[in-house]
């Protein structure tokens, strides 16, 4: 007995050096073996259901995460897990009741756990109280930038120009394994198809094109007959992954968006841009970066939310809008003619079209 109590401590200690060196599959494979070894110990329990929730096993993490709870009530670390678990599956008076239970019993600021309970109010139609629970995460010592980016997203700040990096590689990160079928089913989304539904419709071929924000590549596979050389930029490791496994990208490169443009010397004939800019925000240093890259005659073409409050608006969903003035004073400022234009939905959120603009430019 001894000798598999210390095994299976071995195994949960390599576990956790996985784990904080973001080797997430070799750490739940480890807490896995430790739980096989030594069954119900809470600490077990608490990390393979953490590390589970973080690949997107999130049943699988909610059942683990649960039983540590039971058997520790007075666990906040369990408690925390368990609430963004039951969040993440949609159950929201569970996981306030849960990250109430946590803050409750915590040791010491704890702002992680204020901060998503204020994303827990805010999903459940309360944006005061979320507001107010951003603040204290704040107070506490809570990410800065994120929880600023949270509170104007509820009017409650100044709308920076663009979202925090690290919110829109997790977001994506965590969103990789279920990205197509969500989409596309879920949000009936079609804007790569749109975008190069009319590319492929002009009957010429560019020489090197590029899908920024590329994704798990569902523009590049449209994108492959049309093209000599294609490559895709995207901040998530996740999505690029999916996206290397299509086997239709020459090269694949992780990096913002506009950091790349502004540092690649390539000349860039052809750029694809399907619901990325909701994530970029102010866009005048992309269309200078580009406008530097594309010969005279290249195609840009892209998709927005549409803004008829401001040129660029945060949405409470956290994403930008874009209005069709501002994308045509960007246009005509750097050397772009508006070779189409077509208003439509961008996909469907709880069931309700989001308005958008599909632009085709052409670099003069």
């Amino acid at each position: 007995m001894a000798g598999a109590f210390e095994q299976a401590r071995t195994l949960f200690l390599e576990g956790v050096a996985h784990y904080e060196a973001g080797r997430l599959e070799p750490a739940e494979r480890h807490f896995a073996a430790a739980l096989a070894l030594a069954p119900g110990r809470p600490s077990v329990l608490t990390n393979l259901g953490t590390v589970r929730l973080k690949l997107g096993r999130t049943e699988e993490a909610l059942a683990l995460l649960q039983e540590a709870v039971a058997l520790e009530p007075d666990n906040a670390e369990a408690l925390g897990h368990c609430a963004t678990a039951h969040a993440e599956l949609g159950h929201l008076p569970q996981a306030l009741a849960m990250f109430e239970r946590a803050l409750a019993i915590a040791i010491g600021p704890a702002p992680v756990l204020w901060m998503y309970r204020g994303n827990v109010l805010k999903a459940l139609g309360r944006p005061d109280e979320a507001a107010g629970s951003y603040r204290e995460a704040l107070a506490r010592g809570g990410d800065a930038e994120l929880l600023n980016y949270y509170l104007a997203g509820l009017a409650q700040g100044d709308a920076p120009a663009h979202p925090p990096r690290h919110y829109v590689e997790g977001l994506f990160d965590g969103y990789a394994g279920e990205f197509d079928r969500h989409v596309v089913e879920a949000l009936r989304y079609d804007a790569p198809q749109v975008l190069v539904g009319r590319l492929a419709a002009l009957g010429r071929r560019w020489a090197h094109a590029v899908d920024l924000g590329c994704g798990t590549g569902l523009c590049g596979r449209l994108l492959r007959p049309l093209v000599d050389r294609l490559g895709g930029v995207d901040l998530s490791a996740g999505m690029l992954e999916k996206a290397a496994a299509q086997g239709v990208y020459d090269d694949l490169q992780r990096g913002d968006v506009l950091e790349h443009l502004q540092a690649s010397r390539e000349s860039i004939e052809l750029a694809i841009c399907a619901d990325v800019f909701i994530y970029v925000g102010a866009l005048e240093g992309v269309f200078a970066a580009l406008a530097r890259r594309m010969p005279a005659g290249g195609s840009f073409c892209f998709s927005v939310e549409e803004s008829r409050e401001g040129e660029v608006v945060l949405r409470p969903s956290l994403r930008y809008a874009h209005s069709e003035p501002g994308i045509r004073r960007l246009a005509e400022q750097h050397g772009f003619r508006v070779v189409a234009m077509e208003r439509r939905a961008v996909r469907e959120d709880q069931g309700e079209p989001i308005p958008g603009l599909f632009f085709w430019l052409e670099k003069a």
